[in-house]
């Protein structure tokens, strides 16, 4: 009778633990350039390479190289860098207030910025992004009042939803910012379903949906790509593989697909990888995925690749998991720092005037937070009125909702 071997369970490790030292060997990345660039309309399975591998278009120089460099004017490129220093500077005077008290909870975007404040430039008036919690460049570089966003973030009188969300869980319909959801990957069939709408009511906006590497293994990511992929809706899918969830490493979520990005291939999407952390790269992508949508192409699955610098928020410390060292290893390099140095490249930036403009953001952001704090904060000051509860929720309020309104005596 033949011995029966006994089964074992996969339990995929992170390379390194903390204490180690940090090891990205397994991450590939081609030269800057490298990548083709194919056209808008190409057929999915004769571009399954970009799934894996890295389109990049700043080389260690400096300079834009190959067919995803954009046509950025100096001015745009100058824009685009003052919006992702002021998200990294509002990152830090906010994350400095949760310290002190003034708010509960907060979300840091460091060593991210490239992503949604590139992609922003590349929408147009009326899109729908369905975030997470980690892309409120996509309010920076629109536009979006900081005071409303830290008024927000202190739970104050001014809290533009009035208490009903988490402090970083902002939303704003004029910017295309649907409501964040606190639980995982509702957004991605919510963006799905917004794009199939827009679609059916022969409109011309689209819509972009949000997801971090760890939420890909939520049931909800592979309903979006079902439909997605079905119905050719006109949507983005973006992943955003910053290499950790909370205390999770990326190959849990990852499996044995290969890439985040492979993911798509299944479903007959084009997959894309891209560099998270060049600004140049980002809005390429973004713009040749956008340009498909629009053009009743149907969807693109894009993966981010970047590096998660801070902690999964305010209440996790990621020295239990990781190397405290990790982000300096990290081989792809710190996004501002590298727009920087390629507009010093091109003549239109020095090292002088960076520092001057850190300066300049750094009134900018600190005058915000006056303001946003003479509302109150936390534990200072004025907060929604209880009255809020009730408003705003059914055009006209039902009996039982004005009974309660009146024995709560607001």
């Amino acid at each position: 009778m033949t011995e029966r071997r006994l089964l074992t369970l996969h339990v995929p490790e992170p390379a390194v633990r903390p204490g180690g030292a940090p090891d990205f060997s397994n991450v590939k990345i081609p030269k800057a350039g490298a990548v083709p660039r194919p056209n808008v309309d190409v057929e999915p399975e004769s571009i399954r390479d970009l799934a894996f591998s890295i389109i990049r278009v700043l080389n260690r120089s400096g300079e834009a190289v190959g067919p995803w460099a954009s046509p950025l004017s100096d001015e745009e490129l100058l824009e685009g860098l003052r919006h992702m220093m002021t998200l990294r500077t509002f990152d830090a005077r906010m994350l400095i207030a949760q310290r002190q008290g003034k708010t509960s909870f907060y979300m840091q975007h460091l060593g991210e910025e490239a992503i949604s404040c590139a992609f922003r430039r590349a929408l147009s008036p009326g899109d729908m992004n369905f975030p997470t919690y980690r892309q409120a460049g996509l309010l920076i570089a629109g536009g979006y009042s900081m005071v409303d966003m830290m008024c927000q973030i202190y739970s104050n009188s001014r809290d533009p939803l009035k208490g009903r969300q988490l402090p970083v869980m902002y939303a704003s319909k004029e910017h295309g910012f649907f409501t964040i959801s606190g639980n995982l990957a509702t957004q991605y069939v919510q963006a799905v379903g917004w794009a199939m709408a827009s679609a059916i009511s022969n409109d011309t906006k689209i819509a972009a949906a949000w997801i971090g590497d760890g939420s890909t293994a939520e049931s909800d990511f592979h309903a979006a790509l079902v439909f997605a992929s079905t119905y050719k809706a006109p949507v983005v899918l973006n992943i955003v593989n910053n290499q950790w969830a909370i205390s999770t490493f990326q190959g849990i979520a990852r499996g044995g697909a290969g890439t985040f990005a492979a993911r798509g291939l299944g479903f007959g999407i084009p997959s894309l990888r891209v560099d998270g952390n060049d600004y140049l790269a980002v809005y390429a992508v973004a713009k040749w995925a956008v340009e498909r949508a629009r053009r009743n192409l149907g969807p693109t699955l894009v993966e981010y690749v970047t590096y998660r610098v801070g902690a999964h928020s305010t209440s996790d410390d990621p020295s239990a998991y990781r190397p405290k060292t990790e982000s300096d290893a990290w081989p792809l390099g710190d996004p501002v720092i590298r727009l920087k140095n390629h507009l010093i490249v091109r003549g239109v930036w020095s090292e002088e005037r960076h520092k001057q403009a850190e300066a300049e953001i750094l009134d900018t952001v600190i005058a915000a937070q006056k303001e946003a704090e003479s509302y109150g904060t936390l534990h200072a000051g004025a907060k929604p009125s209880a009255r809020d509860m009730f408003e705003g929720v059914y055009a006209e309020m039902p009996p039982h909702l004005r009974r309660q309104r009146q024995q709560a005596g607001v």
